[in-house]
């Protein structure tokens, strides 16, 4: 498994990270047992990155039941405070991740999004205390935009920026991956397969169950949906042409750039997992890079 330096002086962790979203029940509920299964499968395989948050349900209980028996010193563990930013609140989530989680400190701490409610300086400065009291080693943000990431770095230094990014998702481009690269700021790109989008599994008359997410969102409604699938399965054939899944090549896409840091995957099962390591470990060629972007264009 590569591995790729967080933000300019932080560890290295591997190009490849789990994502506990799906196993938290948002796409499905997924049985305990299989998703401690997927946990260990994800260690067993190399990733040593994994990212839960406050708001994921069950993910952080589930990590925790995982990680337990002797395992939690192989992961560089990654969580979220999620929606009420005030500085009591942050160090509430941080107890309460911490005791989920069954561990007394978490590797890198975030704040989950934007929110104009709460002043990102009294937010930033109790994030700051956090790190130095042990509680978390790094610190980092997600869903924040330049002028966001700026204000907050007026207040304290952190390591990552945690955006959504996938070939159907690139407006990170123009002005966050540059700022980021500048400054030294890692980029833990989540949702690389567009939730579901970006893996060739799908038709265009699938139904989502209603407790799936996907149940309520556009881009897997009608003919929104269809065009997507349509993009997803141009891209399925560059993908064959190398011997490599879709999913492979989503990931693997995203790694031709040195300023992200690690690719966080969600997974329901270790057969997932072992699929996803395959993203990593070569590289596309300017032919096929050009070959991508036409698809993308014409999409």
């Amino acid at each position: 498994m590569e591995k790729r330096q967080l933000g300019k002086d932080g560890d290295h962790v591997s190009v490849i990270g789990f994502g506990a979203w799906p196993i938290g029940g948002a796409m499905g509920v997924v049985d305990e047992g299989a998703a401690i299964s997927t946990v260990h499968a994800v260690l067993d395989h190399g990733i040593t990155l994994i990212d839960t948050a406050q708001s994921y349900r069950v993910s952080e209980a589930i990590i925790g039941k995982a990680l337990k028996d002797g395992r939690r010193n192989q992961v560089f563990l990654a969580t979220k405070v999620s929606r009420d930013y005030s500085p009591d609140a942050i160090r509430r989530a941080m107890e309460n991740s911490l005791r989920a989680l069954q561990t007394d400190h978490v590797d890198l701490y975030q704040i989950h999004g934007w929110n104009p409610q709460y002043p990102v300086d009294d937010s930033m400065e109790m994030m700051e205390r956090l790190r130095q009291e042990g509680k978390t080693r790094y610190i980092g943000v997600s869903n924040f935009n330049v002028e966001q990431m700026e204000l907050a770095a007026q207040t304290a230094s952190f390591h990552s920026l945690q955006p959504r990014y996938s070939l159907l998702d690139r407006e990170i481009e123009t002005e966050t991956l540059p700022y980021c690269e500048a400054h030294g700021i890692g980029i833990l790109p989540y949702s690389p397969l567009a939730k579901g989008l970006l893996t060739g599994k799908y038709t265009p008359d699938h139904q989502f169950p209603a407790d799936d997410e996907r149940s309520g969102m556009t881009r897997f409604q009608g003919e929104e949906f269809r065009r997507n699938l349509a993009t997803a399965n141009k891209l399925q054939s560059i993908a064959q042409e190398r011997n490599l899944t879709l999913i492979q090549l989503a990931i693997g896409w995203q790694l031709r750039l040195q300023g992200i840091t690690c690719v966080l995957v969600g997974a329901k099962t270790p057969e997932q997992v072992a699929e996803h390591v395959g993203g990593q470990g070569w590289q596309l060629t300017d032919t096929e890079l050009q070959a991508i972007e036409t698809v993308l264009a014409e999409g």
